[in-house]
């Protein structure tokens, strides 16, 4: 993901939170002029200027791997906290990379547990064959359970349920030829978050990147339904508005649009409400 925010203010200011983000943007009085957009942010924005004024910030959970923590998230959720709303979006929400890397992934499920827990697994059992790791289903599924798990536990989140969760998935990270795996996988995260007490998890994608490793998703399925995130690309805000009436993913419901664009030295995205 990249990062934007434009906005219309005769007076800028900056200040350093911690050593993690600076940020730029107008006085409060001005802010209130501002289209209310949002802005999404992760580890590349360590140390650089973002804007403020934003109606809803979201902030990446990961560094540059879904196995990895973002070394700013604590500023970054102190920045998200100070978003002004003027949207129905929640002010602050998060998001985790999807991975599945399959037998190439430093740890690779061997079992049906994880951390002494043994979550349900639709896939069936996760197990060795003559001591080697296997590329199935039910081991796919315990692999996104336990990064899913970890995204809560061990990263610094302290009230997971507060906030809105988004399944960040693109074609840049890691995935499978095959879509079962994937979703398997994804189906996984979705569960290992919910154990971690989130309760609002929804799905970040393109149309194309969807299809490509999610594949056809059947009502059965826990990635059916969800809230989108769709990603434009370079856009308009106009224009994502009106994406909001686009085809949702795998019978979801599109709630927010996100545009790719540039902010001083830095690329950052902004999101564009649907509600």
């Amino acid at each position: 993901m990249n990062r934007v925010r434009r906005l219309v203010a005769t007076v800028v200011t900056a200040v350093v939170i911690a050593a993690g983000v600076a940020v730029a943007g107008p006085t409060a009085a001005a802010s209130a002029a501002v289209t209310p957009t949002g802005v999404d942010i992760s580890w590349p924005q360590c140390g650089k200027t973002v804007p403020t004024g934003q109606a809803f910030g979201i902030v990446g959970v990961n560094g540059s791997l879904g196995n990895t923590t973002n070394p700013c998230l604590a500023e970054q959720l102190a920045w998200a906290a100070g978003s002004v709303g003027g949207s129905t979006q929640p002010k602050t929400q998060l998001y985790v990379l999807f991975a599945n890397p399959g037998l190439q992934a430093s740890v690779w499920p061997k079992s049906n547990t994880y951390k002494g827990t043994a979550p349900t697994n639709r896939f069936g059992r996760c197990s060795t064959k003559g001591g080697a790791k296997q590329l199935t289903l039910a081991c796919s599924f315990m692999y996104g359970y336990a990064r899913g798990y970890d995204d809560v536990t061990i990263r610094g989140i302290g009230r997971p349920a507060a906030y809105r969760w988004w399944l960040d998935v693109e074609v840049g990270l890691s995935y499978q030829k095959d879509t079962a795996q994937n979703r398997a996988a994804m189906e996984g995260m979705i569960a290992g978050l919910k154990a971690g007490g989130v309760r609002m998890i929804g799905i970040y994608s393109t149309p194309s990147q969807w299809k490509t490793i999610a594949g056809s998703v059947s009502s059965s399925s826990t990635l059916y339904g969800r809230s989108n995130w769709i990603a434009l690309g370079k856009s308009t805000t106009t224009k994502a508005r009106r994406a909001c009436s686009g085809t949702p993913l795998s019978g979801g419901t599109i709630v927010m649009t996100q545009i790719e664009a540039a902010y001083g030295s830095t690329t950052i995205d902004r999101d564009v409400s649907c509600r």
